[in-house]
């Protein structure tokens, strides 16, 4: 896909960050875009924005975890549109917490989110894409997806098992004019640390705090990215066909000391 104008776009996760950004630059390329979120009232506020605009969008709520719900969602998606092109699996959660002080129901949680909705999102598009043979699927893994750190156990097993079916899932395709990326962020301009305010109550956990991004830049020594800088690679992966999307320059060499240690067989270590 060259050209996407005319085409339809259904990003999950777009009432904030990077999908509300990516929300935005297919409006602006000339696509349909159906905003799909858990946040009702934050999703209603980014529809009226794009809709303002003069965009063709519209907003379904939908819990990615839950596969009924995905289904239902698809077909929405489909009757309100007459079709789907590309399919942002972004939708994203983390705990920021020990592995051993992880709750069996946060696991349940981040793992319904961050992989099992890719999955359920993947099967339920994938034959529409198939059938027309023509479709894009980007899925937001993380530059947690390819190198580890201390107290994001939960996170690192679900963007590393994205970045696993995403590679799985291109080598199937191979052949077809659907095609895969699999995006990988490192920091970004986003509310993903404060992520736990979409927690099932059940969990009981509190409220987050706003978060001092600045601070968490410094730590890591990084820059925080621009969503809308993020939202223009992901353009240009869809029509240059490319699978990895790695936003900072920095992520080549943390996972070029990763595989050195895995090749060599070294403990795992945190890549400065």
């Amino acid at each position: 896909m060259k050209d996407l104008n005319q085409k339809v776009a259904v990003v999950t996760g777009a009432a904030s960050g990077i999908g509300r950004a990516m929300a935005r630059r297919f409006v602006a390329e000339g696509m349909s875009v159906a905003m799909v979120d858990i946040e009702e009232a934050v999703l209603a506020e980014a529809v009226a924005e794009l809709k303002a605009q003069g965009g063709n969008v519209s907003g379904i709520v939908c819990d990615v975890s839950d596969n009924t719900q995905v289904e239902a969602m698809r077909d929405e998606v489909l009757a309100t549109f007459g079709g789907a092109h590309v399919l942002c699996n972004n939708a994203g959660v983390a705990s920021g917490r020990q592995i051993s002080k992880e709750k069996s129901a946060t696991w349940d949680w981040v793992v319904g989110v961050n992989l099992l909705g890719v999955a359920y999102c993947t099967s339920a598009f994938i034959s529409h894409f198939t059938a027309q043979d023509e479709g894009h699927i980007i899925n937001t893994a993380s530059e947690a997806g390819l190198v580890a750190t201390p107290m994001l156990g939960s996170y690192h097993a679900t963007k590393y098992a994205v970045v696993g079916l995403s590679e799985a899932l291109s080598m199937e395709l191979d052949g077809t004019n659907v095609n895969v990326s699999c995006l990988c962020p490192e920091l970004v301009d986003t509310k993903i640390f404060e992520s736990t305010r979409n927690a099932p109550s059940i969990l009981g956990i509190p409220k987050p705090a706003p978060v001092d991004l600045d601070a968490i830049a410094n730590f890591m020594g990084t820059v925080p990215m621009n969503p809308s800088d993020v939202a223009g690679r992901v353009v240009y992966a869809i029509k240059a066909e490319e699978f990895w999307i790695v936003t900072h320059q920095k992520t080549h060499g943390r996972f070029i000391g990763r595989n050195d240690d895995l090749a060599k067989l070294r403990r795992p270590r945190p890549q400065g």
